[in-house]
């Protein structure tokens, strides 16, 4: 009687351990468009955080997300707050002035929705392969201006190899890290190939960041809507018929398609 006393005290001891043990990653979504208040319960039913535009999303004229914090944070979502950056196009001339400006419009931005000092803002960097020097001192001055507002620096960039030449290629994200210097900056990488990617897979543990071949990834976007024909060819058959992901709870005749995203925090932009 005693053996089986001290084992199930045993057993009850591992549970518990087992529940207490902080979680390794955590599902968020993101999307250009406000996915609306009335699918928020639904959302956050599936995903612990929500990213959040502070400028027009790539390829959008307007901004969904303005004023929707507060709504979000009463529903318990962490958040993932994202700076929309310039192409290479837009970045010829003054590219170290056009970088501190963009700075100031989204610590302005941040701050007029409610986000405190000590949010991460993720610049979103769209063009993948090796930074040119134009992107580069773009970069660095947009870092430098919001680390020096108070705010903290992120960057939204490729976790994919570009090939650069026959038989060399690079990484956005480490491109940007072996050049960045001492700048303390925090990155939300992309990888939707498969592998790594689980492709469009809504699981209770998401994997973790550094599995998207970025080790010092704190944030890592495994799936994109619609999906990619080029580089997720090679991912499951998990993504809905229309090549969309789409959350649980929600009809996806509501065209709500999220793009999946796992962190390392609940709450990757610290902005709770």
């Amino acid at each position: 009687m005693n053996d089986l006393l001290v084992a199930l005290a045993l057993l009850i001891s591992l549970s518990t351990s087992d529940v207490a043990q902080p979680r390794s990653a955590y599902l968020g979504f993101d999307r250009n468009d406000y996915p609306g208040d009335a699918n928020l319960p639904a959302l956050r039913k599936t995903f612990s955080f929500s990213g959040y535009w502070l400028n027009n999303p790539p390829g959008e004229r307007s901004n969904t997300w303005v004023g929707k914090r507060q709504i979000l944070a009463s529903q318990g979502f962490g958040f993932l707050v994202l700076f929309n950056g310039r192409l290479y196009s837009e970045l010829k001339k003054n590219s170290p002035a056009i970088g501190k400006a963009d700075a100031m419009q989204a610590v302005r931005a941040a701050r007029k929705e409610g986000f405190a000092v000590g949010t991460v803002i993720f610049l979103d960097q769209e063009q993948g392969g090796r930074m040119l020097p134009e992107q580069r001192a773009y970069l660095h001055a947009w870092i430098d201006a919001v680390n020096g507002a108070g705010f903290r620096a992120g960057v939204y960039c490729s976790g994919i190899p570009a090939e650069e030449s026959p038989g060399h290629s690079v990484i956005t994200a480490q491109d940007i890290k072996q050049n960045a210097g001492s700048r303390n900056i925090t990155y939300f990488v992309t990888n939707d190939a498969c592998p790594p990617s689980p492709g469009c897979a809504i699981a209770n543990r998401p994997p973790q960041p550094k599995q998207s071949g970025i080790g010092f990834a704190d944030v890592w976007q495994f799936a994109q809507s619609p999906k990619r024909p080029d580089i997720a060819a090679q991912c499951p058959a998990n993504y809905n018929r229309d090549g969309n992901c789409y959350a649980p709870g929600i009809d996806p005749a509501q065209k709500v398609h999220l793009d999946l995203d796992t962190a390392t925090s609940p709450d990757p932009s610290n902005a709770k």
